[in-house]
């Protein structure tokens, strides 16, 4: 039987959640979740343009899953080309996009969470830099900023304020210019 304390105990307790990487059994749930956070219009983004026909960056689409395995928030990497060099050499990138968080768990640092392991993951794979088109207040934490995009462009309308990036290795954007294009594989 249930005592006081166990009812304050769980008002309480840490909501715990796990971040794994996604698996096909997550389509579903991921794609609902999307859904549900960005809106109907989420597929009409340049962001969405670039991901199209493409599998997310190898080891970069990961998931949030609370304590009974369900999938509560979302985050992929994809492979890009960030412009070009001043030598003409294309300049490999990752763009970040979506990261949703189911709203029943927001506040809880699930965001935050996603973001820093596929920070991590990605300076694990060796990657350069991370691109996306986000709330400059929020990302400006995980150490994304405008001024390394200011010569880059997203197809089609984007707000230059929102288009942000992080160097992994210093200066990897430096000199870089050009249209975002998709470089990643291809869905079968």
């Amino acid at each position: 039987m249930a005592t006081v304390l166990d009812s304050v105990r769980a008002l309480f307790a840490p909501n715990t959640f796990t971040i794994a990487a996604e698996t096909p059994a997550d389509v579903v749930a991921r794609e609902n979740l999307l859904d549900r956070a960005m809106g109907p219009d989420r597929r009409k983004k340049s962001s969405e343009k670039i991901r199209r026909g493409r599998v997310p960056a190898e080891g970069l689409a990961l998931v949030a899953r609370d304590a009974d395995g369900h999938v509560i928030g979302s985050v992929r990497l994809w492979n890009v080309e960030a412009g070009i060099t001043t030598e003409g050499n294309p300049v490999d990138a990752l763009l970040l996009g979506p990261l949703a968080v189911d709203a029943d768990h927001e506040g809880k640092g699930i965001g935050s969470a996603l973001m820093r392991a596929a920070i991590t993951e990605a300076h694990k794979r060796d990657h350069g830099a991370i691109l996306l088109v986000g709330d400059a207040a929020y990302y400006e934490r995980f150490g994304f900023f405008a001024d390394k995009t200011r010569h880059l462009v997203m197809p089609g309308p984007f707000e230059r304020s929102r288009f942000l990036a992080l160097e992994l290795k210093a200066g990897w954007l430096e000199g870089a210019a050009g249209m975002i294009v998709p470089s990643g594989r291809k869905l079968a």
